[in-house]
């Protein structure tokens, strides 16, 4: 059996930078058995109903940012997918009474690719992508996860990608070495909520945790959070296995749900 975990994916920069938060990838992907497939949800594919891509190929790389440097855009994670997991993902979606559609043509994006890339560099296990709709509820984001956790028991690995604090507005590009502690406070408040199982507070979040609105503008990178806590339903317990920042507010945590 394996975890659901969410994780930080970060500045596109990550693919190719030897910090910390990017070793502390690669050892959980060491630390972790090895998945029969992998099921990502991504921040950077928003659509209105849950969709999955559904294909036995490599998976094209998408490149979906601009302005950095000319080595980023050379990269390439070409993961195969597997129809077999994600119709599997679609039945048990379905099952709950959660509309799932499939995508034979999506490739990869930097949601995906950036973190993965660090945790199982070899791109030889399966992955399926799927998008998130941050129009949906905290409870409804919860509900898609707890859909989801008998994967786990299969040695599914489904990893929610995004970041809790993410606003740009907010981000020091050119202070690395300060942690703003809004940040760090928003953070607190949230993990200390997750070790409790306190879905109560979690789900009012924006009215209970000072500075929600300032660290969540960006819903598509927050929401993610809900599902991996979902998938974790069974045991109800959640641990830190990273938490950093850089440019002051954004937020690096990984949190693993068992």
């Amino acid at each position: 059996m394996t975890s659901s975990l969410f994780i930080a994916h970060g500045s596109p920069l990550l693919a190719v930078q030897d910090i910390e938060y990017t070793r502390d990838l690669r050892r959980l992907g060491e630390q972790l058995d090895q998945p029969e497939a992998i099921l990502v949800f991504t921040a950077h594919w928003v659509s209105e109903t849950l969709t999955l891509t559904a294909t036995d190929e490599a998976q094209d790389t998408i490149h979906d940012f601009g302005g950095f440097p000319k080595e980023l855009y050379e990269i390439t994670y070409p993961a195969k997918g597997s129809v077999n997991v994600a119709k599997e993902v679609q039945k048990l979606l379905r099952d709950h009474e959660i509309e799932a559609m499939l995508n034979a043509h999506r490739g990869l994006d930097h949601g995906v690719w950036v973190i993965l890339r660090h945790m199982y560099p070899a791109a030889d296990i399966p992955v399926i992508a799927a998008s998130v709709n941050p129009s949906l509820s905290p409870e409804e984001q919860y509900r898609i996860g707890a859909a989801l956790s008998s994967l786990k028991r299969r040695n599914i690995l489904i990893i929610a990608s995004g970041a809790t604090v993410h606003n740009f507005r907010y981000m020091n590009f050119y202070d690395q070495g300060q942690t703003d502690e809004w940040a760090k406070e928003f953070d607190d408040w949230l993990i200390d909520r997750i070790r409790e199982w306190d879905t109560v507070s979690l789900f009012d979040y924006q009215h209970l945790v000072p500075h929600a609105l300032r660290a969540t503008s960006d819903a598509e990178h927050f929401l993610p959070l809900f599902i991996a806590m979902g998938a974790g339903v069974d045991n109800r317990t959640a641990r830190v296995c990273h938490q950093s920042y850089q440019y002051g507010s954004l937020s690096h945590l990984i949190l693993q749900f068992d």
